[in-house]
């Protein structure tokens, strides 16, 4: 019950900022967000637990502009659980052999060649990269206190803001720093 009013209220917000909801209605297909990655060209979407082919299709079928594949996603919660988006063309994935599988198979389906982050951790992975017009390159990941040899990789990155977020807490819920977060790129006058 409380999923589906916290669902409303994202609804809403979204409605209010005048952004197209798009409802999937069909019973059979669901589509977690942790699933979901996009690259700024094209979608992977995580066959997971949570996430089934139908899903992936009607993503696909909202998104026509976009290329939409699809990653088997096994030992691990979500596609995101291992991997996400550490600036315009760079991912970030995990040094796991499933995480690495996951990046050959988009390697694979992808026409783009990305750039990659190895991150010694795969929970380290996932992280919030925010191109804001101020501030440039910006990227939300998990602190030193977490994941320190990743934290480390990350201070590579010189091109970037970085701000270090500790997340022990909600990962013992298997929460993620994507898991708290919804990205809007929208102007407007709030």
């Amino acid at each position: 019950m409380m999923q589906k009013g916290w669902a409303e209220a994202v609804k809403k917000a979204l409605q209010d900022l005048q952004l197209n909801v798009v409802e999937m209605t069909d019973e059979n297909a669901t589509l977690d967000g942790g699933d979901v990655l996009f690259t700024g060209r094209e979608f992977f979407v995580g066959l997971s637990k949570r996430t089934n082919q139908r899903g992936a299709e009607i993503l696909a079928d909202t998104f026509k502009d976009y290329a939409v594949s699809t990653v088997p996603v096994c030992e691990t919660l979500h596609l995101k659980s291992f991997c996400s988006m550490a600036g315009p063309n760079l991912i970030a994935i995990g040094s796991s052999e499933a995480a690495q599988k996951a990046l050959k198979t988009m390697q694979q389906m992808s026409d783009h060649r990305y750039d990659k982050l190895t991150l010694p951790d795969d929970a380290a992975a996932n992280c919030i990269y925010l191109n804001i017009p101020s501030k440039g390159h910006v990227l939300l990941h998990r602190a030193p206190e977490d994941f320190p040899e990743s934290a480390k990789v990350f201070e590579k990155l010189k091109e970037h803001m970085l701000i270090p977020l500790p997340n022990t807490e909600l990962a013992k819920v298997d929460g993620c720093l994507t898991c708290c977060s919804l990205l809007i790129n929208k102007k407007t006058s709030l």
